[in-house]
């Protein structure tokens, strides 16, 4: 009986270990075939950590180097109970100085403070920093990234683990957008005095200036932090704060499909968040602020994110995917079928009015203060030879900006995204009159037009120009 009994429990040992085999420990992502796979996002009042506005916000996505906030937290946690000092030298490992980029680029055996390292981490959101200051706190990569999963579960970050302190991709390494907040508030909550590592605008060192990677910092409307990441397989991430009239949000945003895009969402919700904050210090009764963002148009995009158009507000760049990207803030799309508005030529044109122009196109160049692209006066149809002479006379235009190089860096974004779109065109910037058109030329009618409505599905702006 007893051996029986012992084969018994062998067999079912056995069974158990195959079934952990097969069942993953952490529970799979979602499958990353559609738009919105990777998208999550939500805003919250960073004082009484009410939820203004919550999408897929519980849902497990890749923090990529958003995971440096919780490095950060670990050493400054470390800094307030003196078991490290911000004047430690920190030798470089051979496994630190291996990381890829983005990194400061010291190589093993070289030495750093924990300050620099810190400020390398968070300004240039250097991979192979963060891994030194994991291992100057936790003695290992390995040791530090059980004490900061334990110390997510203390914070009530349910969704997360780590194995990794700089987010560099890792299947096991999750977390959601509601943990992400909750970890924004806690650096700010337990330790206000080393927050200001994540509102650096640039560092100097060793004569080198580096400039931080998250360009909402740059705007001037409150923003102080705190993390962008990118990865191919969390696509663009941001963790960001600001403050207006006394007031903190935290707004984070996951999966976006590009830095412009990402930004132009995060700095939407951000406004919207403040106006909700607004409405109610004026007394009006909003109870539930998320069907406010919703009638704002937020959660009902095929990404569950507010339609966009893109104005110009600076560059910034990005996590290791190099320089020269452009941000860009948001407003809302014109609707399906406007109505044509021809508003007073003046500096006080109204949101609404801009909403309702005619061409999409010319939301952007009015809000720069640009003037719409002619349109021809409809004329009687062209000659067989007009015809032939024009066919590859067609352009689309996706923008207007005030710089140059901001244009160009457009114009390569966009066929980045939609190559096969403007396989045979030329890419051109045009001067007018100040303003630079960014445009792909040299097409037939038929492919502008489909090009131009392939960018619509993805909601980038575009419109298509006759020859002239």
């Amino acid at each position: 009986m007893p051996i029986l009994f012992l084969i018994r429990r062998g067999f079912l040992s056995l069974l158990l270990i195959a079934a952990l085999a097969i069942v993953p420990t952490t529970p799979p992502l979602v499958a990353q075939s559609s738009d919105n796979a990777r998208y999550a996002a939500i805003v919250v009042d960073a004082v009484s950590g009410e939820v203004l506005f919550a999408r897929h916000a519980d849902s497990r996505r890749y923090p990529a180097s958003i995971t440096k906030v919780m490095t950060l937290y670990m050493a400054f946690e470390a800094l307030s109970e003196g078991k490290v000092k911000l004047d430690d030298v920190i030798t470089v490992s051979p496994r630190a100085a291996s990381q890829p980029p983005s990194k400061l680029g010291l190589a093993a055996g070289q030495t750093i403070t924990l300050d620099d390292a810190m400020k390398a981490t968070a300004v240039r959101s250097a991979n192979d920093m963060a891994v030194a200051i994991a291992e100057h706190v936790g003695g290992s990569q390995e040791r530090f990234a059980a004490q900061a999963t334990l110390k997510a579960r203390e914070l009530g970050m349910t969704q997360t683990r780590y194995v990794n302190p700089n987010g560099l991709p890792d299947a096991r390494q999750v977390s959601s957008a509601r943990d992400l907040a909750i970890l924004a508030r806690a650096v700010m909550r337990d330790y206000p005095q080393y927050y200001r590592y994540f509102g650096l605008h640039d560092w100097a060192y060793q004569g080198r200036e580096y400039r931080n990677t998250n360009g909402l910092l740059r705007q001037g409307l409150g923003y102080d932090g705190l993390k962008t990441g990118y990865t191919n397989a969390s696509g663009y991430n941001l963790a960001a704060t600001a403050v207006r009239d006394g007031r903190r949000l935290i707004t984070v945003v996951l999966g976006g499909r590009s830095t412009a895009s990402r930004n132009s969402h995060v700095a939407a919700l951000m406004d919207t968040g403040f106006e909700v904050e607004r409405l109610r210090r004026d007394g009006q009764p909003i109870q539930v602020a998320q069907a406010f963002f919703e009638q704002k148009g937020f959660g009902i995009g095929p990404d569950n994110s507010a339609p966009v158009q893109y104005a110009q507000v600076a560059d910034e760049e990005e996590d290791g995917i190099g320089s020269n990207a452009v941000s860009y803030v948001s407003l809302p799309a014109a609707p399906p079928q406007p109505e044509r508005v021809t508003p007073a030529p003046s500096e006080g044109r109204t949101l609404a009015s801009l909403m309702r122009t005619e061409d999409p196109a010319d939301v952007t160049a009015s809000l720069n203060g640009a003037p719409a692209a002619a349109r021809p006066t409809p004329a009687r149809p062209p000659a067989r030879e007009t015809v032939r002479e024009t066919a590859g006379r067609w352009a689309v235009q996706v923008g207007a900006f005030r710089d140059e190089t901001v244009a160009r860096d457009w114009l390569t974004e966009v066929n980045r995204r939609f190559r096969s779109q403007f396989t045979a065109a030329e890419r051109s910037v045009q001067n007018a009159e100040g303003w630079y058109r960014s445009r792909f030329t040299g097409m037939s009618e038929q492919a502008a037009q489909g090009a131009c409505a392939a960018l619509a599905e993805r909601r980038v702006t575009c419109m298509v120009v006759r020859p002239q």
